[in-house]
């Protein structure tokens, strides 16, 4: 992938062309063998790493910011003084796995950088240009092949939203995890669509249901009359679309039942979507008995006169705090709930999904959770969430 994104973007072939020791890692860009003086005047050689903007898989777009960062000592000028003119922060900073730099530079051109090249050789020369005055052998155009990193990433494409947003070591939490979602409804859909841009190993979707034309309008994304007129199981349709995404999702296209009940016991956490409090129960019942943890979804969709009201509820159990799912998840089915009929909205759906993902975020040590809650629930009517069930 990194060699295509050169090929295929003008500004990093011509860096490469002309010289440049580049390198793609992950959401960064990285610049091999910069010359520069450190405060002893002594010719060091350090490298430029700047957060990538990509237009697609196969090309850059305008970088989104000016800052570029630098693994070395503080570059300095003939004196040895610090290079004033690209001062910004000198804290070292962890940008992802195995990428620590040692500080940032600021120089910003009047019309920004248009495009990587530029952006570039910029800092590079203002860098390099002391170490260039005291000995004119040195160069940073080595032309030097440096080989591919290994692509190991769960995407299909690079995650440059992450490194943009500085975030990619928190992100990194989630690496390893098996996640399963049992129900494809519309808060299971929508729960995939979130968990698919994490970096979680496996997703494992499990749905016998047919993909239908009433589903199309309470799920992501928007199914054409084509897709829907192949009749496809809801986890085959949304496990072929979220490929396109992420490389690690596992399609069971049937049921949760006593004889593959036993497959959720690997997972890091199973996200519970089902219509039927029977089936939740039981399934509930067994995750707790091994100690793995799970959040369970449900809404309540009421009419009363001519609109709707009801409630939004999330509900976690974990191998530390199982005791009040007897009084939060029941067995018994209820037909006279509007939403186990005929009452689903997109809307309620993507909250109800939203705040079961939210907390499994919490529960990963992705977000802060002061409150520790294990259930929680919104209610339309007076817009307020209850969150209830702390840990002790």
């Amino acid at each position: 992938m990194s060699q295509q994104l050169i090929n295929h973007s003008p500004d990093l072939k011509r860096l490469r062309d002309e010289g440049y020791e580049i390198v793609i890692n992950g959401g960064f860009l990285q610049i091999h063998q910069i010359p520069y003086l450190n405060s002893a005047k002594e010719i060091k050689y350090g490298i430029l790493v700047s957060t990538l903007s990509l237009a697609n898989s196969t090309t850059t777009t305008t970088p989104d910011n000016h800052v570029i960062h630098f693994i070395g000592e503080n570059p300095c000028d003939n004196t040895g003084s610090p290079i004033t003119a690209i001062q910004y922060n000198n804290a070292a900073t962890h940008l992802m796995e195995g990428l620590i730099v040692d500080r940032s530079f600021s120089n910003k051109p009047a019309a920004g950088y248009q495009d990587y090249y530029e952006k570039v050789k910029r800092y590079a020369d203002i860098i390099a240009a002391p170490a260039k005055f005291l000995d004119d052998e040195v160069t940073e155009k080595t032309f030097k092949v440096i080989p591919d990193m290994e692509n190991d990433s769960v995407f299909q494409y690079i995650d440059t939203n992450s490194s943009r947003a500085n975030i990619d070591m928190i992100n990194a939490k989630f690496k390893g995890q098996k996640v399963a979602i049992v129900g494809l409804g519309g808060t299971g859909a929508y729960v995939l669509d979130l968990v698919a841009k994490t970096p979680v190993s496996e997703i494992h979707i499990y749905d016998g249901d047919s993909f239908d034309q009433h589903n199309a309008f309470r799920s992501p994304g928007a199914a054409s009359v084509e897709d829907l007129d192949q009749r496809q199981k809801k986890a085959e349709y949304l496990g072929a679309t979220y490929r396109r995404m992420h490389k690690g999702i596992i399609i069971h296209s049937g049921y949760i039942s006593d004889s593959n009940i036993h497959e959720l016991y690997e997972m890091s956490y199973v996200f519970i979507c089902v219509d039927r409090n029977s089936v939740r129960k039981h399934i509930t019942d067994r995750l707790a008995a091994r100690g793995v943890s799970f959040i369970d979804v449900g809404l309540g969709v009421n009419v009363v006169g001519d609109r709707l009201t009801g409630a939004v509820r999330v509900t976690s159990g974990t191998a530390e705090k199982s005791d009040h799912l007897s009084q939060r998840i029941s067995g018994e089915d209820n037909d006279q709930n509007e939403y186990t009929t005929n009452i689903q909205i997109a809307d309620l759906n993507a909250l109800n999904a939203v705040l079961a993902v939210i907390k499994w975020k919490k529960l990963s040590g992705f977000y802060v959770d002061l409150e520790e809650e294990h259930h929680s629930s919104y209610s339309i009517g007076v817009s307020k969430i209850f969150n209830e069930d702390a840990t002790a």
